[in-house]
């Protein structure tokens, strides 16, 4: 079975099919047997609070491969659902000459801002990039007052 791991690369897209869900992403059975995890981060370009929301097992999936390490494997859904133009832009800074921008396709959503056509970037999308920063920087401050509070709870009920 190692022997099949190591024909998987980083940066294919691959299909597998959804073999269990867990609070934290989703196990992927790849072909030739091999298993990746998909981090709950990786599966939408929304928030996502609930892997079950998106996913259920048995579920037919495109996934890209983030990294090969050993016998772990990190894959990605949502990269695997669109191109990656940002480090380009990222590398080169714009000057004067600006290509002009993509109209948004009619599936884009129906409350389009004004006259910002060529951003991609939509109100929506920082507001649920903000929760979800927020949440994960909140968590390990959570884990650590939250066990205190009940334990404070169960004494009192003794």
């Amino acid at each position: 079975m190692p022997t099949e791991q190591t024909n998987i690369a980083p940066g294919e897209i691959i299909h597998g099919k959804v073999q269990g869900i867990t609070k934290f992403g989703a196990f992927i059975e790849l072909p030739g047997g091999a298993v990746g995890l998909v981090h709950i981060s990786e599966i939408a370009d929304t928030y996502v609070k609930d892997v079950n929301d998106f996913l259920k097992e048995g579920d037919e999936v495109t996934v890209k491969v983030l990294n090969v390490a050993g016998k772990k494997i990190g894959l990605s859904i949502k990269k695997a659902l669109k191109p990656e133009p940002k480090p380009n832009n990222r590398d080169k800074p714009q000057s004067s000459t600006k290509p002009s921008p993509k109209p948004k396709p009619r599936s884009a959503r129906s409350h389009d801002q004004g006259s910002q056509g060529g951003s991609k970037v939509t109100l929506d999308d920082k507001i649920a990039k903000f929760f979800k920063e927020s949440d994960e920087r909140m968590q390990p401050l959570k884990n650590k007052v939250e066990p205190k509070r009940r334990s404070k709870g169960n004494k009192n009920s003794e």
